[in-house]
């Protein structure tokens, strides 16, 4: 996650080529000429030791022989020659480099490895190597080898391959989509796509961000980029290989069905990112955010001139979620005076075949006024009765028209065989078109999933269970005991203990070694009526139905007994290098309208743990109903990865079969992505069946793999795989104040909505015009969610409770740049509880909070009238300046190295 450098990249001062060529079809020369093409209005030189001048422009041997220091640097030079283009790069003061050269190599001694030591140690941003080169339109900027130029807009691209980088330029010149800027990654030997997220976050001139992925290396870093820049501005992503096997076999059930492309698709929706799967579906995005800013709803109007391609958008549009408006009676009754008696008197409203452009824009000014529709798809086909191109003109003057405090209702277009003119006018005036009705609902939906998924990401997860509590401790006591065994699956009995320290109902078990103790054992159950299950006991046998090693119902002690000698007998005959440590007896479990579920954990090499739900039994990964989600979890999100299952249907109620307890399966989730957080050494876990009905849940068979835990090799204290940062339980405190009493100290939850908003309203209106600069009384829930709803990865927030009340009493927020250099804070405290030290206890947190995530330096605003604050910082150390650009604000700002905090 760093900026440094990147307007360097974007907005240069200066720019040198090296590696220019006059030969022709050869990629300096091609660079060179987007170059000068494009119009760059800074300095520019070449260097190439063997000619006096390219292309008309004067050459030098070295960078060092340039009249200015380049901020910019592009290579195209041959590739024995980039390692020493580089440091001299760096030594004449360049700030960052464009390697479009291939062939570099990967590992120690590799040229690569070179220029990433020389790049390191001067601070030099590298884009590269095997690139395309960046092109940025509003700085005039292209340095790159691409066909052409795109034209200036908003969207910013980032792409893995530098083909489809190019292709999509040429697709936005010949449809006028403009973008903000072109980056192809290459071999991101330092600049990835989680920087250029963070860059285009920040970026004025970009409102939507494209991205083409084949892989992702730093998955923490890119989550972490990706989350911050989808609640900015819409994030749409396509990823190729989505059909590519693993190359691990998978050793349990929920192992199969956590698929590689499938966890990357987790990764996109927890991150909020829009997904497509195609390149056409790239470009209807492309196309429908090169227009539209947003959709209020998923209410969809369809005016067209043909009945049939009416009905068609309307299957396309329930085939993919979205809604079909319905015509109010106002509506309805304005179009009666607009059209022939045989318009279809519904959506889609069909002006029929002869229509003119009078009729139609008519009509379409009847729904873009309607309140019972939230955008308008207008399709026309062609006749001997219409005009395509009067038509398409007619529609572009009405919503050039259209004054703006009236809004700007969505419409989308399709012109069937319209030429180049009739869309043109459509796209001057804001409307984007598609090639089919297909394509065009498509895009529509675009729309409504983006605002559907910044909605998702602001809600309010219900609060868990006052006495949801683990024993982490005892769970990693069992792990860490079979670990010093050397294996790499718990038994049964171990298995039990590590559900029972998370809360997880299971079916008792118990241990037999032979078929005598199995019979002895099962006695006293079936005694009281109750069946028993056998099966058999091996850390070699994973799958114990594979040697027909489970016997259920057996209902007298001969039953048993014959059971089990069959177990063993055939677990020998079919695996006679295994392993078996006898056999385990449980008691039956009856529930004859239980709904049998799996849930359980898997691990990705690139995403580490990830959460398993879906349809339970032996045949899981025939069925294949499963959905996946990134550990943490709230209720929120459980109940989100329950819905994404076809078997989430059937915990409802239906016939005679009441309706499952969904809560208590949402809860076992948590609990397990809980457990993956505490115990990384847990690598895969399989609950299944989990049988759950409307009394509950209770896992009935469970299997855990497990391994040595490697130390991370990213920053942080938490689980060395997981990629998006759990609850940082490690920063709850419990604090004395100044009169005598405690407050505890914990990190923000998402679920702590409530408690802001009766905070709030014990602050006075002056304080809190001293903490936001303004006066502010309002708080809605958006407002709250970004204060609570935080990546941990990158902010923190230190809310102060009364021991006895539960009460906020203040809250202190620090927030780290991209580079994870400096962090700014601000802080709150109640207003009838000032001078207690809660403030002062806050800030102190805070500030080792900051140290101990390695950032250097904390700051900070503060109105110039807040003596308070002021005085405080003073105390703690914070330098206090006046702000250069507003005198009425102070700028305050601590070394937390030398912090004696």
């Amino acid at each position: 996650m760093s900026l440094y450098a990147l307007d360097a990249v974007f907005r240069p001062r200066s720019v040198a080529l090296v590696g220019a060529s006059p030969r022709e079809r050869s990629v300096g020369r091609a660079i060179l000429r987007n170059l000068r093409e494009a119009g760059f209005d800074g300095p520019m030189g070449v260097v190439n030791p063997r000619h006096a001048s390219i292309e008309g422009v004067a050459s030098v041997a070295r960078l060092a022989a340039l009249p200015f220091r380049p901020d910019l640097v592009v290579v195209s030079s041959p590739v024995e020659t980039v390692p020493d283009v580089i440091a001299d790069a760096a030594a004449v003061g360049a700030r960052a480099a464009i390697i479009v050269t291939a062939g570099l190599g990967q590992g120690p001694g590799s040229r690569l490895a070179q220029v990433e030591a020389i790049a390191r140690a001067h601070g030099l941003r590298i884009v590269g190597p095997n690139c395309l080169g960046v092109m940025s339109p509003h700085a005039r900027l292209n340095a790159s080898f691409a066909a052409g130029a795109p034209l200036a807009g908003d969207l910013a691209l980032v792409s893995q391959s530098g083909a489809i980088a190019s292709g999509l330029v040429e697709w936005g010149r010949a449809r006028g989509v403009g973008f903000s800027a072109v980056v192809s990654l290459g071999d991101a030997a330092d600049v990835d796509g989680g920087d250029l997220l963070d860059w285009f976050a920040q970026d004025p001139r970009t409102r939507a961000i494209l991205l083409y992925i084949e892989s992702i290396r730093d998955a923490r870093k890119f989550m972490s980029a990706a989350r911050a820049a989808a609640r900015a501005k819409p994030v749409v992503v396509v990823k190729s290989g989505r059909h590519a096997q693993g190359a691990r076999a998978a050793a349990t059930h929920t192992g199969a069905l956590a698929g590689s492309d499938a966890v990357y698709d987790a990764a996109f929706r927890r991150a909020g990112l829009l997904r497509v799967m195609a390149l056409d579906e790239l470009f209807a995005a492309a196309e429908t955010l090169g227009h539209l800013r947003s959709a209020p709803g998923r209410r969809l109007a369809i005016l067209t001139n043909g009945g049939g391609i009416g009905v068609l958008a309307v299957d396309r549009l329930v085939d993919m979620g979205g809604t079909l408006a319905t015509l109010d009676d106002a509506t309805r009754t304005r179009l009666d005076a607009l059209l022939p008696p045989t318009w279809s008197r519904a959506n889609p409203i069909d002006v029929i075949g002869d229509a003119d452009a009078q009729r139609y824009t008519a009509s379409l000014e009847a729904l873009l006024a309607s309140p019972d529709n939230d955008a308008v798809l207008a399709m026309h086909v062609p006749t001997a009765l219409s005009s395509s191109l009067e038509t398409a003109s007619a529609v572009a003057d009405l919503l050039s028209a259209r004054p703006r405090a009236a809004g700007h209702k969505p419409v989308l277009g399709v012109w069937v065989g319209a030429g180049e003119d009739a869309t043109a006018r459509l796209d001057a005036a804001g409307v984007p078109t598609y090639a089919t009705e297909a394509d065009a609902v498509r895009g529509y939906m675009y729309l409504v999933r983006h605002q559907e998924a910044q909605q998702a990401l602001m809600e309010t997860p219900p609060s868990l269970p006052e006495d949801f509590e683990v024993d982490a401790a005892g769970a990693r006591t069992v792990v860490e005991g079979a670990l010093a065994a050397g294996r790499r699956w718990l038994d049964p009995l171990e298995v039990a203990a590590l559900l029972r320290a998370y809360a997880i109902p299971a079916i008792p078990v118990v241990l037999a070694a032979d078929p005598a103790q199995a019979e002895a054992i099962a006695a006293p159950m079936l005694a009281a009526g109750t069946p028993v299950a056998l099966k058999i006991l091996s850390p070699d046998i994973v799958h114990k139905s594979d040697v027909d090693g489970v016997r259920l119902n057996l209902t007298s002690g001969a039953a048993v007994r014959e059971a089990a000698e069959a177990i063993f007998s055939r677990a020998r005959a079919l695996r006679p290098d295994a392993r078996i440590d006898g056999l385990t007896i449980q008691p039956m479990v009856v529930k004859p309208k239980a709904r049998e579920l799996i849930v359980g954990l898997a691990d990705d090499p690139t995403f580490g743990p990830v959460v398993v739900f879906g349809r339970g039994g032996t045949a899981v990964e025939v069925i294949d109903d499963k959905a996946l989600a990134l550990p943490p979890l709230d209720l929120r999100l459980a109940h989100e990865l329950i819905s994404r299952t076809r078997v989430s249907r059937i915990l409802k109620a239906y016939r005679d079969v009441p309706a499952a307890d969904e809560r208590a399966v949402a809860l076992v989730l948590v609990k397990l992505a809980q457990l993956a957080a505490d115990l990384p050494e847990v690598r895969e876990l399989d609950i299944n069946p989990l049988l759950a009905d409307r009394d509950g849940v209770v896992a009935v068979d469970a299997r855990v793999a497990i391994a040595p835990c490697e130390a991370a090799p990213q920053r942080g204290p938490w689980h060395p795989r997981m990629v998006v940062r759990p609850y940082p339980s490690e920063w709850e405190r419990t604090v004395d104040l100044a009169n005598g009493e405690r407050m505890f100290v914990r990190p923000v939850r998402p679920e702590d909505e409530a408690l802001f908003r009766e905070f709030f309203d014990r602050v006075s209106d002056e304080d809190l015009r001293l903490r936001f600069f303004s006066t502010v009384r309002h708080f809605n829930h958006e407002f709250i969610a970004r204060l609570t709803q935080l990546d941990y990865a990158r902010a923190i927030a230190l809310v102060a409770l009364g021991t006895d009340t539960g009460q906020l009493l203040g809250v202190v927020h620090l927030l780290a740049d991209a580079n994870f250099e400096k962090g700014e804070y601000s802080i709150l405290v109640r207003s009838d509880l000032k001078g207690y030290g809660i403030g002062w206890q806050l800030m102190r947190m805070m500030v080792n909070y900051a140290r101990s995530v390695g950032l250097k330096v904390v700051e900070g605003q503060v109105l110039r009238e807040n003596a308070t604050m002021l005085r405080m910082c003073r105390q703690l150390g914070f330098a206090v300046s006046m702000d250069p650009d507003d005198p009425v604000v102070m700028d305050v700002r601590l070394d937390v190295a030398s912090a004696g905090v």
